[in-house]
């Protein structure tokens, strides 16, 4: 730890607090994730380190070590300075769809390289993608805390993750494909970005979550008259808010494999190249 000086907190939660950190020799920013010694080093907290460390990817927070402490465990990223993509859309209310087309490529592509992988996320969401400081952000996916390998690990069954963005899949208390509850979250993100507002809370009582829940279960969302979106983006929505998680996307085999691999492009591609089957079976 002695090669590191302290600069600022930059978060909390319940993990405990995130710091950004200078490395002393080198200058290089880094961003360490304290973790309290103790009944706080659980099962999720290795599972996060032995996936976070397996993955590099442009799109992916590089993990860079673990340092331990008298009191804490401090896991050692990449620092992102642009922030959350959550702050980056509550500053503008909401995306035009080219720009929400930019981030949401850049995710699936994150997305599809850790299914590649065998890991599921299964917490994804607007605070867990994180920018770089460039003038045309790179977005980065972090927080592995909630990750599975199929390698190492038992098939999800329990339900984790955040209300909003959670796939009707995951609240059945049975076993569920983590892929395919991630593509869903996938969904959130993007109409979150379009609309500005989460696709499955009741407008009249966003705090309600009985009645979000019972609005995941029933597919039960819409887009508002005033934001004007492509059939494309709609007709994408409508192939991933599905509850059948083995048709999303029309049921794709591919798909299931590894999430809308068309994504992963420099090009900004139109929403309609997401789909990767016209097979409705």
């Amino acid at each position: 730890m002695e090669r590191y000086e302290l600069l600022k907190d930059i978060g909390s939660g319940n993990f405990g607090v995130a710091r950004l950190m200078r490395n002393k020799e080198t200058k290089e920013l880094v961003a360490m994730k304290y973790i309290p010694r103790g009944l706080k080093i659980d099962e999720n907290v290795a599972r996060e380190i032995i996936n976070h460390r397996s993955l590099r990817h442009p799109n992916i927070i590089r993990f860079k070590e673990v340092v331990l402490t008298p009191t804490h465990l401090a896991i050692v990223m990449e620092y992102a300075a642009g922030g959350e993509l959550f702050d980056r859309i509550c500053t503008a209310g909401r995306f035009s769809e080219d720009e929400a087309r930019y981030f949401f490529q850049q995710l699936i592509c994150g997305v599809s390289y850790c299914h590649f992988m065998q890991i599921c996320h299964r917490d994804l969401k607007l605070e867990n993608t994180l920018l770089d400081g460039n003038p045309a952000p790179r977005l980065k996916i972090c927080d592995f805390g909630y990750s599975k390998s199929s390698l190492l690990h038992s098939k999800p069954k329990s339900t984790v993750g955040t209300p909003a963005y959670i796939a009707p899949e995951v609240l059945s208390r049975r076993e569920y494909d983590g892929k395919m509850a991630d593509v869903w979250s996938c969904g959130v993100t993007l109409y979150v970005m379009l609309v500005g507002a989460y696709p499955f809370e009741d407008p009249d009582d966003p705090k309600n979550f009985r009645k979000t829940i019972g609005r995941i279960v029933s597919i039960q969302y819409q887009i508002p008259e005033y934001v004007h979106i492509s059939q494309d983006c709609r007709q994408l929505l409508s192939r991933i808010f599905v509850a059948n998680p083995a048709k999303v996307l029309l049921g794709s085999e591919p798909c299931k494999a590894s999430v809308i691999f068309l994504g992963c492009t420099t090009t900004l591609m139109p929403f309609h190249l997401f789909f990767l089957s016209e097979n409705n079976d």
